[in-house]
């Protein structure tokens, strides 16, 4: 999770993202931030996020984007 609020921070240093759940229903998370995550997640922890798992829900919060990341890892 460390690795993942670290890479978090750098996109948007000014968010709490262990508290905040509504990433994207929020606004504070766009189009270009997801893809920005998808591949710093790549590069990070060799994990391929297929298209079908971006969705909002994924990306809401980082306990949400850890779960899809271990989910897919354990694959």
């Amino acid at each position: 999770m460390e690795k993942l609020l670290k890479i978090l921070n750098d996109l948007h240093p000014e968010v709490d993202f262990e508290a905040n759940e509504s990433l994207v229903d929020d606004g504070i998370l766009d189009s270009l931030d997801i893809v920005s995550l998808v591949t710093e997640i790549y590069a990070e922890f060799d994990v391929t996020i297929p298209a079908e798992e971006i969705v909002p829900e994924n990306f809401n919060s980082a306990k949400a984007l850890m779960a899809l990341i271990t989910k897919i890892d354990e694959e």
